[in-house]
């Protein structure tokens, strides 16, 4: 815990009695709901529309922290099908037997996903370990439901994701990233 400040009368103030709190947390919650209906809508502008806001603002940002020991998100090593070149995206890859799982929010058609499905495969960073993964395939969420934990089900279900990639992968390949 951080160190107490002191309020207007000179008593010391506990964290979560902070103002700026309350509206860190109500813009977070805010973000995701506006995230929900979107996903949910399905309307294509909608969806193009916060890809080219995500991929310009909170990619970048995201792929300093995707892959690491405690953070959610991890990280799609990818080369590209036409250039050759090499790539990185900030992914929500979930393990499940036999692999990891990926929800798709903008559909099977963003370019990450089709550079692995034309190579076969790629590197999956997830928790401070890499993997190798391939045989990508993407599945219809009636699929991958039931092989989700409860906290991930519960968790993607409001997003209505209508369709996720599959990868496999074996243990004995997760490395630690470097």
């Amino acid at each position: 815990m951080g160190p107490r400040r002191r309020g207007r009368t000179g008593a010391l103030v506990p964290w979560w009695r902070r103002p700026g709190l309350w509206w860190t947390v109500l813009a977070v919650v805010l973000l995701r709901v506006v995230a929900i209906v979107a996903f949910r809508s399905r309307q294509q502008a909608v969806l193009n529309r916060m890809r080219a806001l995500n991929k310009r603002w909170l990619n970048p940002a995201m792929l300093y922290l995707a892959g690491r020991p405690h953070w959610y998100a991890s990280r799609v090593e990818h080369v590209g099908r036409r250039s050759g070149r090499p790539y990185a995206t900030p992914v929500v890859a979930i393990r499940v037997e036999g692999g990891l799982v990926i929800p798709l929010p903008y559909g099977p058609d963003v370019d990450w996903c089709r550079n692995l499905r034309a190579t076969g495969g790629g590197t999956v960073v997830r928790k401070g370990r890499r993997h190798t993964v391939s045989a990508p395939v993407v599945v219809p969420r009636d699929e991958i439901e039931p092989l989700l934990s409860a906290f991930w089900r519960r968790w993607t279900r409001p997003y209505g994701f209508a369709s996720w990639l599959r990868l496999s992968t074996t243990d004995e390949g997760a490395m630690p990233a470097a």
